[in-house]
């Protein structure tokens, strides 16, 4: 199965887990709850996906790679006590906690979620000394003699043998007390992903056109040849801070992630074309409505995988308008719920304004200190800002309503803002369609910008927060479309004779 249908395996064990009846015990008992275990090769995605589940279920996560992890590490050090035996003292060995166990309580103390995950990866992969261990820790749930706390889950996952040769074959006794999720790599699953965290347009660009490039792994005389999930992403992450820094990007640094050299080099020559497109096709003109007729007539001559990444370049310009929208619209939020929750504290007699907001900021920074999640974490933050602004602002020396007043005039103010933000980023997605529609009518083109607006979660909640009559008016188009493709179909299968 691919990581998102695992994931949704995940999910739905968690979800049995995690249950409890009405006297508050887990109907399934902790001794029944076998660990889940994620098969796949490595860089698919298998932590990402932890952390994604961990967040929706609003529970806590404790992530280890147990290559890193010694037998006194993860069973505890041994230490000396007298025991009394039959009225002899004797001194027999025992052992502190693992420092894995020790990591969950910690984790409950500073995070107040009592429940979680233990997500422990490349277990298979672990020292021979530490197998025995490990086996015994997914059997029992145990290190040594201190046992995983009550409402912690574990999850482990590994890579198979022909990918590590380091990883070991558990035995069908271990086997046969694990969940088992089997994991094979999917362009199209870690493309909706990836546009979520902004992956760089050249990449998801090239791939929708060179599909089998996008996961490798090839034995030849000089070694390993591999391109894994995980390496596009750290490669779009690096590209982008390379641009941002004015700092070329070349073949060099692309076999840095890329273990491949022939596709090392396609795509090196491809992120040089991207780049040249964008600059070539003014697509901030096309965004305004202002191209002029050269460029129509290019992108109608261009070839199939010129034109996709043209589309790529004009997506990647409207989601990143519309995603300053959605995030400017939940930070606003966030600050909107704390002004009214100062609102009613300043009713009672004596309350002092910037006293009670600083109370209401120190709050919204514990929580953006223990949050996995970067994009909530980084809204708190956003909002944290904002509303220490409002504690310097002159009116909030004077008290009373005089702060608040001034508050809530900011407030409306960065509303209207946002509103006219909205609204352009509206008018570049009605240019957008007009494009397409102009320079591709009928073609797949129009397909795949509604595909890809879809997928892309800027642009799909700002559709569904502001709407775009042009994506109703192509998305029923197609639907009719659709239908009567399905109705000839039908009607071809039917071989009636016409009546005599």
């Amino acid at each position: 199965m691919n990581i998102k249908q695992a994931k949704q395996q995940i999910q739905n064990a968690m979800t049995v887990y995690f249950a409890k009846d009405r006297f508050g015990r887990y109907k399934m008992p902790p001794e029944k709850q076998r660990p889940v275990f994620l098969m796949g090769p490595p860089g698919i995605g298998k932590t990402a996906v932890m952390e994604q589940v961990a967040q929706e279920l609003d529970v806590g996560l404790v992530a280890y790679s147990m290559t890193h992890h010694t037998r006194q590490s993860a069973l505890g050090l041994p230490y000396i006590v007298e025991k009394e035996y039959d009225g002899q003292a004797i001194q027999v060995s025992e052992y502190t906690m693992s420092e894995i166990i020790v990591s969950i309580y910690d984790y409950r103390k500073t995070s107040g979620k009592r429940e979680g995950i233990l997500f422990l990866d490349e277990i298979n992969c672990v020292s021979e000394t530490l197998t025995p261990a490990v086996l015994q820790f997914l059997q029992y749930k145990t290190f040594g003699r201190h046992r995983v706390p009550s409402g912690w889950i574990v999850v482990a996952a590994g890579n198979p043998p022909e990918y590590n040769h380091t990883a070991r074959e558990f035995d069908i006794v271990t086997w046969d007390r694990l969940k088992r999720v089997d994991i094979e790599p999917d362009y199209g699953v870690w493309k909706e992903y990836a546009c979520g965290w902004g992956v760089h347009g050249a990449i998801t660009t090239y791939l929708d056109c060179k599909k089998e490039d996008f996961y490798s792994v090839q034995s030849t005389v000089d070694g390993k040849r591999f391109v894994t999930a995980r390496g596009w992403s750290d490669l779009s992450d690096m590209i982008c801070q390379y641009e941002e820094h004015g700092i070329p990007v070349d073949e060099d640094l692309i076999r840095q992630y890329l273990h491949n050299p022939e596709i090392a080099k396609n795509f090196a020559i491809y992120y040089d074309l991207y780049r040249k497109y964008r600059t070539d096709y003014q697509i901030g003109a096309i965004l305004s409505g202002q191209e002029p007729e050269s460029i129509r007539q290019r992108a109608r001559e261009a070839r199939f995988d010129e034109r996709v990444s043209l589309l790529g370049l004009l997506l990647d310009a409207v989601s990143q308008s519309a995603g300053e929208v959605v995030e400017k619209e939940a930070v606003l939020e966030i600050v909107l719920d704390v002004l009214r929750q100062v609102r009613v504290s300043l009713m009672r007699p004596g309350a002092e304004p910037v006293e009670v907001l600083s109370g209401h900021i120190q709050r919204l920074e514990a929580d953006a200190a223990v949050l996995e999640s970067t994009s909530g974490n980084a809204r708190l933050l956003n909002a944290v800002e904002r509303l220490r602004t409002y504690t310097t602002l002159p009116a909030a020396q004077k008290g009373g309503k005089s702060a608040f007043n001034a508050w809530k005039e900011d407030f409306e103010t960065r509303t209207d803002k946002v509103q006219s933000l909205s609204e352009k980023t509206g008018k570049e997605l009605d240019c957008l369609f007009r494009f397409c529609e102009t320079v591709f009518p009928g073609g797949q083109e129009l397909m795949i910008l509604m595909a890809e607006l879809a997928i892309r979660p800027q642009t799909a909640k700002f559709i569904a927060r502001y709407g775009c009559e042009a994506y109703d008016r192509v998305n029923q188009k197609m639907q009719f479309h659709q239908r009567g493709q399905k109705l000839l179909e039908e009607v071809k299968e039917l071989h009636l004779e016409p009546l005599a």
